[in-house]
C-alpha cells in the first residue's frame, strides 16, 4: 500500500486480511461450530428453549396418543406405534433417542403382524414449506411452477367419483337421510364400512410416515367443527391445509379429540369383491362413527366435498343452514348469497372488487349470521387469464396447490388453456390470498339471495323478484342448461337440475333445506332473485348470451336496493315478477318475449322448459315435513302453471 494514500491498514493486517506467520486469512467470519455436514445442517433449524421443549414434548405425547387412537384397529383395540418427525432424519432421531425429548408411543401388545414391529412416523400439521419439500422429494409429478405454486397430479382420477360414494345406513340415518330416487346417498352397511376402514388403516400404518392435519370447519367459533385428516401424500396434506381453517398455535394446543376424521388411503384400492363395491374406488361416510374412508382415488376434492356432506348433516341438527353458495358483502354490511351451477357466472359475480368476499363456495347461515365453512378457495383453472380473473390469478403463488395443470418444461410457466391431463384443472389456496377477503370470514344476515341460471332456451327473464315459495321452488330445482357443442351428442339445449344447487353433497331431503332457507329469509327480511345469465332473443344458436355488462348492472341494482323500489309485471306460465326498468339495461331486454322475432316459437319453447321443470319436481312433490305435505304442496304450486 502506498505511504501517501492517506489510509492505514487495520492493526495486524496487510490491509486485505489477517496476516499470521506470513499467511493471509479471510477475516469475514469465524469458522462454523460443526464437525460434519449433518451438524452444519442442524444449525439451520432454530432450537427451542428447555422450558418450551418440555411443553412441546408433552403436547407431542398427547397428540401421538390421540392419533394412535384414531388409527387403532377395531379388532385389536390398540393403536400403532407412532413416533413424531421425519423418518429421513435418522441420525438426528438416533441422537435424540437417548434423551427424554424423543417422543413415541409404545403400545404393549402381542405382535401379530409385521406392522406391529415398526414405528410409523407422524408428520403433524406441517407448514407449506415443509410439505413442498416432501412432495418434491417423494411424489412424482410434483414441481414448483414459475409463480411459486406447487403443481401436482391426482393420479388416474381427475374429478370426484359420485357413483362410488357410499353412506352407512343404520338405525339413525335410515330415517334422517334422503334415500331412493334422486338422492345422492347410496347405502352401505356398517360391516362393509368397517372392512374398508380396516383396509385404509392397515395401509396407512404400513407406511414409514403419514401426514396428519388437525384443523377446523366453520368460521363461526360457536359452531365450528374439529376435523382430523390422516393421509399418505404431502399433496393431500397441503390441499387440506389450504382448504380447512388453520388453527393458531394456542388453538392447536387445546385441540383435543377431533369431531370428525378422514382416513385418506387413496393410493390403495378397495376390494371390488367386497359387498356394495362397484369398482376399485370407494368414498365412504359413517355419520354415527364420524369417519370418512377414501380408497382408490387420489383426487383431493373428495376430502373437501366429503366434509361438506358432513356439514349438510351436522349443521341442520343445530338449526343452521348449510349452503353451496358464494357470498360477499358491501361496504354498508349488506350480504348477498350467490347460488349457481357451473357456467352460470357464480364465481365471476360473487368475486366483486367493490365488495368484500366472505367465501366462494360453502357457507353456514345461523342465528349469528353468515359464516364461511372453509379456510380456502378451490378455483377452476381452465382458460384462466389475468384479465378475466385477476383475483384468482394473483392468488396462484407460493403455498397454492395446482392440480393436473400443464407447464413449460424449462420455464415452469403454466399453460391454463392446455387440457392434456384433464379439463378439470384446479387451484387450491388460502382465502387470505384473495386481496379483498374478509378475515374472519363471517358477516351479518344476508339481505339478498340470488339464484343464477344460464338459460340456454332463452325464455327466462334476465332478472325476477321471487316470493318465498318461488325461492324455495327454484332453490330445490337448481336449474341451468347445457348448450350444444359443450358435450358430444348435444344438438340442442339440455336442461340440467341439481337440488339446492349442490345435489351431490346434500344428505337430507332438499325440501328440508328449502324450508330452513325460507324461514331464515322471512325472519331476517331477505329477498330472493332469479337472475338469468344465459340467452335472449332465441335459444342457443339463434339468440345471443346476455351481456355480462348488463348482468353486472342488474346485480348492482339488487345490491343497492334499486330493484326494491321499482314497478313490476307478472309473466305467464312461470308467474315471475319482472321489473319494468333497471338503470343501465335496455328495458326491452327485461321481458324475454320482446327479444324474440318468432313469438309462437317463444311460447312453445317456454312451455317445453316449464314441462321439464314440472317433471323434475315430481321427485320432491310427495315429501312430507313433520308428517304433513302442506309445505311441499305450497312449493310445487309456486312452479310453472299451464
Amino acid at each position: 500500500m502506498a505511504a501517501n494514500d492517506g489510509l492505514a491498514p487495520w492493526p495486524g493486517s496487510n490491509g486485505y486480511g489477517r496476516e499470521e506467520d506470513g499467511m493471509c486469512h479471510d477475516d469475514v467470519s469465524t469458522p462454523v461450530r460443526a464437525n460434519t455436514v449433518d451438524e452444519l445442517h442442524s444449525l439451520q433449524r432454530k432450537p427451542v428453549g428447555a422450558a418450551a421443549a418440555s411443553r412441546v414434548d408433552e403436547r407431542h405425547r398427547q397428540q401421538l396418543q390421540s392419533i394412535s387412537a384414531s388409527l387403532a384397529s377395531l379388532t385389536g383395540g390398540t393403536g400403532p406405534k407412532l413416533v413424531n418427525g421425519d423418518p429421513e432424519r435418522k441420525k438426528e432421531m438416533v441422537g435424540k433417542a437417548t434423551t427424554h425429548h424423543h417422543q413415541h408411543l409404545t403400545v404393549p401388545t402381542i405382535c401379530v403382524s409385521d406392522s406391529d414391529l415398526k414405528f410409523t412416523h407422524v408428520l403433524y400439521n406441517l407448514s407449506p414449506s415443509e410439505l413442498y419439500e416432501h412432495a418434491i422429494k417423494h411424489e412424482k409429478g410434483s414441481f414448483i411452477t414459475s409463480s411459486g405454486a406447487l403443481a401436482t397430479l391426482s393420479g388416474a382420477k381427475t374429478g370426484r367419483s359420485p357413483r362410488d360414494k357410499r353412506v352407512v345406513k343404520d338405525e339413525t340415518t335410515a330415517d334422517e337421510l334422503w334415500w331412493g330416487r334422486g338422492s345422492p346417498n347410496i347405502e352401505m352397511d356398517e360391516h362393509t364400512f368397517l372392512i374398508n376402514r380396516e383396509r385404509a388403516v392397515d395401509y396407512l400404518i404400513s407406511l414409514d410416515k403419514v401426514f396428519v392435519n388437525d384443523q377446523f370447519l366453520n368460521w363461526d367459533p360457536e359452531n365450528r367443527i374439529k376435523v382430523r385428516i390422516i393421509s399418505a401424500r404431502a399433496y393431500h396434506s397441503l390441499f387440506m391445509h389450504n382448504m380447512c381453517i388453520r388453527p393458531t398455535h394456542k388453538e392447536l394446543e387445546g385441540f383435543g379429540e377431533p369431531d370428525f376424521t378422514i382416513y385418506n388411503a387413496g393410493q390403495f384400492p378397495c376390494n371390488r369383491y367386497t359387498h356394495y363395491m362397484t369398482s376399485s374406488t370407494s368414498v365412504d361416510l359413517n355419520l354415527k362413527r364420524k369417519e370418512m374412508v377414501i380408497l382408490g382415488t387420489q383426487y383431493a376434492g373428495e376430502m373437501k366435498k366429503g366434509l361438506f356432506s358432513v356439514m349438510h348433516y351436522l349443521m341442520p341438527q343445530k338449526q343452521i343452514l348449510s349452503l353451496h353458495s358464494g357470498c360477499n358483502m358491501g361496504k354498508d354490511g349488506d350480504v348477498a348469497l350467490f347460488f349457481g351451477l357451473s357456467g352460470t357466472g357464480k364465481t365471476t359475480l360473487s368475486t366483486d372488487r367493490n365488495r368484500i368476499l366472505i367465501g366462494d363456495d360453502e357457507h353456514c347461515w345461523s342465528d349469528n349470521g353468515i359464516s364461511n365453512i372453509e379456510g380456502g378457495c378451490y378455483a377452476k383453472c381452465i382458460d384462466l387469464s389475468q384479465e378475466k380473473e385477476p383475483d384468482i390469478w394473483d392468488a396462484i403463488k407460493f403455498g397454492t396447490v395446482l392440480e393436473n395443470v400443464v407447464f413449460d418444461e424449462h420455464s415452469r410457466e403454466v399453460d391454463y388453456t392446455e387440457k392434456s391431463v384433464t379439463e378439470n384443472t384446479r387451484a387450491a389456496y388460502p382465502i387470505e390470498y384473495i386481496a379483498n377477503a374478509k378475515i374472519p370470514c363471517v358477516g351479518p344476515h344476508p339481505k339478498n339471495v340470488i339464484l343464477l341460471a344460464c338459460d340456454a332456451f332463452g325464455v327466462l327473464p334476465p332478472v325476477s323478484k321471487l316470493s318465498l315459495p318461488q325461492t324455495m321452488y327454484h332453490f330445490i330445482s337448481g336449474y341451468t342448461a347445457l348448450v350444444a357443442g359443450t358435450e358430444d351428442g348435444i344438438k340442442e339445449p339440455q336442461a340440467t337440475f341439481s337440488a339446492c344447487f349442490g345435489a351431490a353433497f346434500i344428505t337430507l331431503h332438499p325440501t328440508r333445506y328449502a324450508a330452513m332457507l325460507a324461514d331464515k329469509m322471512r325472519k331476517h327480511g331477505a329477498t330472493g332473485w332469479l337472475v338469468n345469465t344465459g340467452w335472449i332473443g332465441g335459444s342457443y344458436g339463434v339468440g345471443e348470451r346476455i351481456s355480462l355488462k348488463y348482468t353486472r348492472k342488474i346485480i348492482d341494482a339488487i345490491h343497492s336496493g334499486e330493484l326494491l323500489n321499482t314497478t313490476y309485471k307478472t309473466t305467464g306460465v312461470f308467474g315471475l315478477e319482472i321489473p319494468t326498468e333497471v338503470e343501465g339495461v335496455p328495458s326491452e331486454l327485461l321481458d324475454p318475449i320482446n327479444t324474440w322475432e318468432d313469438r309462437d316459437s317463444y311460447k312453445m319453447t317456454l312451455l317445453k322448459l316449464a314441462d321439464l321443470f314440472k317433471r323434475n319436481f315430481r321427485v320432491f312433490a310427495n315429501y312430507k315435513i313433520g308428517g304433513a305435505s302442506d309445505l311441499a304442496d305450497e312449493i310445487a304450486a309456486a312452479g310453472p302453471n299451464f
